[in-house]
């Protein structure tokens, strides 16, 4: 909107599981922004920063989840296209950080989601194999991803991509509309292990 672009209709679809550099060189070129990466990454690090710390709420269940998992000695980890920062960031805000063992973001691997690389990354990181492995999507590059480093697969209903939500159940193992199903169905959770 400050450079005087309209949004594309299909610009999320377009942009979904790219790293976070990736989409910076992808605006850059497509919109023809004259700011260097760096000035168009800190900016978006900026909105992203207030927005998701004023306005954007935990899924339903998700501190929940985490302190259940914590308390049977489940690692678990973070496998974003956000920048570190802006996780962290997250992460302090909701008062969750304690809970997550490992944070992987798109910067630390080569190709963005809908590669494995970075579910991979997350994989090394907690000393276990991707087959040991349970992830929690919302987008479909993300699924695909989880799925492709031989993960099992939650989608997770976001309203962001709520006109997905067929195609993600259809891609997935399992679905869910928020964490607390399975905080109630707990065996759902361990089943495979």
């Amino acid at each position: 909107g400050r450079f005087g672009i309209e949004l594309p209709d299909k610009l999320q679809s377009e942009i979904e599981g790219m790293s976070f550099y990736e989409t910076a060189v992808y605006f850059k070129g497509r919109f023809q922004i004259k700011d260097s990466l760096e000035k168009i990454m800190a900016d978006w690090n900026q909105m992203a920063w207030d927005k998701n710390t004023y306005e954007v709420p935990l899924k339903s269940g998700v501190k929940e989840f985490l302190l259940f998992l914590k308390n049977n000695g489940v690692k678990t980890g973070i496998a974003t296209s956000n920048s570190r920062e802006l996780t962290e960031q997250i992460l302090k805000v909701h008062n969750i950080e304690e809970f997550l063992d490992v944070i992987v973001t798109g910067s630390e691997v080569t190709n963005g989601k809908p590669a494995p690389d970075i579910y991979l990354e997350a994989a090394r990181k907690l000393g276990v194999k991707p087959s040991e492995c349970v992830a929690f999507e919302d987008i479909i590059p993300g699924i695909q991803a989880a799925k492709n480093a031989g993960m099992l697969v939650y989608c997770v209903d976001d309203a962001y991509s709520k006109e997905q939500w067929d195609d993600k159940v259809k891609l997935s193992d399992l679905a869910i509309y928020d964490y607390n199903e399975v905080l109630s169905n707990e065996k759902w959770f361990f089943t495979d292990f």
